[in-house]
């Protein structure tokens, strides 16, 4: 890890005003569908979510962390595509970029840094994060721990108000969790150097299913 370790507790943060509060990560139509209804349940689901579009997302920060440092803005717009041939769900894919333009405007407005001109405008939230990363002096590995961290907080935090969760099982469940996310954050940065077609492409179809369901859904706490 980069000595700057609490730039990335800033980033991992939950209160960054970057939208993500806003968001259950498919979990509400997940609890809707009766696939989550306990922690035991949500456990499950925070795995799956985990090594899936967790650790997809989490190998695209590390490679646009190690783009935006090396100044190569080529490699860096090469992501943006490729990340959007694996999000199958034309909602996930909206609510990727919405998220993405967010944290952007987070980024610079608390860490100002010309490495987000870099950065088109419409960018996937884990290409935005790994750019802010790369400003923040991080490591490829940093950026894919902090998206794997939120891509399970989120909807961990979630769980509490659709299921009047304990909070503390739900924190439970993040910290047996733990050594998943470091794990998996050191696979992702392993394809920091990767050419950006042969990155991973896992796929969570649940996901993507829900997430349609979920845009067309007229009651919910959650904007995904």
């Amino acid at each position: 890890m980069a000595d700057n370790a609490a730039a990335l507790l800033l980033l991992a943060d939950g209160r960054l005003p970057a939208g993500g509060y806003a968001h259950s990560g498919g979990l509400e139509a997940t609890i809707r569908a009766g696939r989550v209804h306990d922690a035991d349940s949500l456990e499950k689901f925070l795995t799956g979510r985990a090594v899936t579009a967790g650790l997809v997302a989490g190998a695209f920060a590390a490679a646009a962390c190690h783009a935006s440092t090396k100044g190569d803005r080529v490699l860096l717009q090469e992501l943006d595509p490729e990340l959007d041939a694996r999000i199958p769900s034309p909602a996930l894919r909206a609510v990727s970029r919405s998220l993405g333009r967010q944290l952007l405007r987070a980024a610079t407005a608390i860490r100002p840094h010309p490495r987000f001109n870099e950065l088109d405008r419409t960018a996937h939230q884990p290409i935005v994060l790994g750019v802010a990363a790369a400003a923040f002096d991080l490591a490829p590995r940093d950026a894919a721990l902090a998206v794997l961290h939120e891509a399970v907080a989120g909807p961990a935090v979630a769980a509490v108000k659709l299921l009047s969760l304990d909070p503390f099982s739900a924190h439970a469940a993040l910290a047996r969790l733990t050594p998943l996310l470091d794990q998996l954050a050191s696979e992702a940065a392993k394809h920091a150097d990767t050419a950006p077609a042969d990155l991973p492409s896992a796929g969570a179809p649940l996901l993507d299913i829900a997430a349609e369901h979920h845009a067309t859904t007229d009651m919910r706490l959650f904007a995904s």
